[in-house]
């Protein structure tokens, strides 16, 4: 996949991480929607199966879209009016958030491989 190329799945994985945030927030009537339980049982749940589609279409590299769709959070954060201050403690988490949607992408796309070969 050429750069070219990867301008679709970056952009779908931008526009959804940002999606997904913005509308967990205006669901859970919190600036942080992960303060929210829904967050945790259907938005995060639904960034993950994301990041699994894009590994499965866009198999090279998978491990990129489950990142960008991730860190878009902090992008919306920041844009949306949070404060700086647990910046660093933010992102370590999405660090950490973002470890079960790189292991989807890469097992989608293990699958997408095997698909084609087979």
């Amino acid at each position: 996949m050429n750069e070219t190329s990867a301008r679709l799945p970056y952009a779908v994985a931008i526009i959804g991480g940002a999606a997904y945030w913005t509308l967990a927030a205006a669901i859970a009537g919190e600036r942080e929607p992960w303060d929210d339980p829904s967050y945790w049982s259907i938005a995060y749940p639904l960034s993950i199966v994301l990041a699994a589609v894009l590994g499965y279409v866009f198999p090279h590299r998978p491990w990129r879209w489950a990142l960008v769709l991730t860190f878009m959070q902090a992008v919306v954060m920041i844009l949306g009016g949070s404060g700086l201050g647990l910046l660093p403690i933010g992102l370590v988490l999405l660090g950490i958030l973002s470890l079960p949607a790189i292991a989807a992408a890469v097992m989608a796309a293990k699958l997408s491989a095997f698909k084609a070969s087979g």
